[in-house]
């Protein structure tokens, strides 16, 4: 097999469909035993993957929607210039970024107040807030930003995903290399930083040799799921508030931490997320794992308790999974079919359980996963779930079709679900369309 084939093959892929055995064998005979170099085919696949496919993501009061072509479009709260337009002005319509023309983009990242793009030749652009820290009460971050600007310390990594979490960014570079700004201070991430650090950091400890494919950023803490000739694994760094680094304590780790209890669930991990509080991954057999600080329900196991090892989601045992979106004590699964399925906080209608059709209140928390029914009703395969990671916002959803259709429902009073909301409401319990083709 040639190197040009192994390519093809990869370019075909997505990254959350692993390699059989004698797939990676080829792999690794086509390259020489090296599987840092296969890694390098498997990360140009997921890149081509993803300049075909759109993408929408619901910040904390503000909200980004990539086409398949690479155009941005970018609405809601303003007050930092992270919508990319020049000003400060809400927009409570898609509109789109035209300083990018000619730029695809391929990812995109949302924090409070900033926003980040990652383009098809693995450059990064950055605005809002110029400090690269969740900084909402903080003098750090007085100057804003309010076009995309090129990140000139990362201009020589090529960059396939970037990642906000609380107080630090974290993004991946093709070679499977995992760099951190800021949250560095008392050696938080391994190494030392100020909080506008705009230096990239090379995450310390075992991922400096083992090649990571997926990052996903929560409230302080960073998890990386890793590439290894044995499989997929994830790691855990940063603070263990509420045991949500999954290693049977509430400890924090300074240095990545390989999750050992997948291995006991026999589950290969293919997809995770950081909620703020929680995580959840989805296992190549479908199985969702959650784990974290059960509050509201946010975990799907019943109760409110907390989970120190990550632990199945007994009552979606029927369900093949194939993505999970998590938030601040809020989660959504969706299936191989296009149903979803959320459980959590029900703050702020963002669950997607309506009131006058399912005769419930809709703010009500939801201990168990539940088929979110107004979006069955749409009769749209449902793809893909952003939801708000933050503790300083009210949450909305978004929900993006195979169809490139956008629906999006929860908070709205900044302008942040597409849509102007009728007089005296701050928010909406039904899922409606955003007047965007994404496809």
């Amino acid at each position: 097999m040639s190197e040009l084939a192994a390519l093809d093959m990869c370019q075909k892929r997505a990254i959350f469909k692993p390699m059989t055995q004698q797939e990676r064998e080829m792999f690794k005979q086509c390259c020489g035993g090296s599987w840092k170099l296969v890694l390098r085919f498997i990360m140009a696949g997921e890149a081509c993957c993803r300049r075909e496919k759109s993408q929408a993501i619901a910040g904390p009061g503000h909200s980004i929607a990539v086409t398949t072509s690479g155009a941005v479009y970018t609405f809601g709260s303003n007050s930092s210039g992270q919508l990319g337009h020049g000003s400060l002005e809400e927009e409570w319509r898609p509109r789109i970024i035209r300083s990018l023309q000619g730029i695809r983009i391929i990812q995109a990242a949302a924090g409070a107040g900033r926003t980040m793009l990652v383009s098809d030749a693995g450059r990064v652009y950055a605005f809002g807030k110029d400090s690269f820290g969740e900084v909402e009460y903080a003098a750090q971050g007085s100057r804003v930003v309010t076009t995309p600007q090129l990140v000139e310390s990362l201009k020589d990594i090529y960059i396939v995903q970037a990642a906000i979490g609380n107080f630090f960014t974290a993004v991946l570079s093709r070679e499977g290399h995992v760099y951190t700004f800021s949250w560095g201070n008392d050696m938080k991430l391994g190494h030392q930083t100020e909080p506008n650090d705009v230096q990239p950091h090379l995450l310390a400890g075992p991922l400096e040799n083992i090649p990571v494919v997926q990052i996903a950023a929560g409230y302080c803490y960073l998890l990386a799921l890793a590439c290894q000739p044995s499989g997929m694994s994830v790691y855990s760094v940063g603070c263990g508030l509420g045991g949500k680094l999954g290693h049977g304590s509430r400890t924090d780790e300074k240095y990545p931490r390989l999750i050992e209890q997948f291995q006991a669930l026999n589950i290969q991990p293919v997809v995770v997320a950081a909620g703020a509080w929680h995580a959840a991954v989805v296992g190549k057999d479908g199985r969702v794992c959650t784990w974290g600080w059960g509050r509201y329900g946010c975990l799907g196991h019943g109760n409110e308790e907390c989970e120190s090892v990550p632990k199945v989601v007994e009552s979606l045992v029927n369900v093949r999974a194939v993505h999970v979106a998590t938030g601040d004590y809020t989660t959504f699964v969706v299936s191989d079919k296009g149903d979803v399925y959320s459980f959590g906080c029900g703050e702020s209608s963002s669950l997607g359980h309506n009131t006058i059709t399912e005769g419930n209140n809709r703010h009500t928390n939801v201990l168990s996963p539940e088929l979110v029914t107004s979006l069955k009703r749409t009769n749209e395969r449902v793809a893909q779930i952003s939801l708000t990671n933050s503790i300083y916002w009210n949450a909305h959803t978004f929900a993006l079709t195979d169809s490139g259709k956008l629906y999006a429902f929860g908070a709205g009073d900044k302008g942040q679900l597409g849509t102007e909301l009728v007089a005296q409401q701050s928010e909406r319990g039904t899922p409606e369309r955003v007047e965007i083709d994404l496809s």
